[in-house]
């Protein structure tokens, strides 16, 4: 099974916390921070007024609070707007 958004919708599967700081300190879950960035799974066909601009594989920045969640076969992802990504990683 997989998902398949309609109009303007994304997939995303967010990345993993980052389990250390870059001194080396070793993160707890409950202080790792949530991290925005995403690898785009899926995109939509777009509409009459809205180009899509972010393709699969994209790894891209969204707004925290954005979409919704979705577990599917055991996975999590995320369903938001285009509008709710605000870059694209390169």
């Amino acid at each position: 099974m997989k998902l398949v958004p309609l109009g303007e919708r994304v997939v995303l599967k967010q990345l993993e916390a980052e389990e250390k700081t870059k001194s080396g300190i070793i993160l707890t879950s409950e202080a790792q921070e949530k991290p925005s960035e995403a690898l785009v799974i899926a995109v939509g066909p777009g509409t009459e007024d809205v180009k899509m601009e972010v393709k699969v594989d994209d790894k891209v920045i969204y707004s925290q609070y954005a979409g919704m969640r979705v577990k599917l076969e055991g996975e999590e992802y995320i369903v938001v707007k285009q509008s709710d990504i605000l870059a694209i990683v390169q």
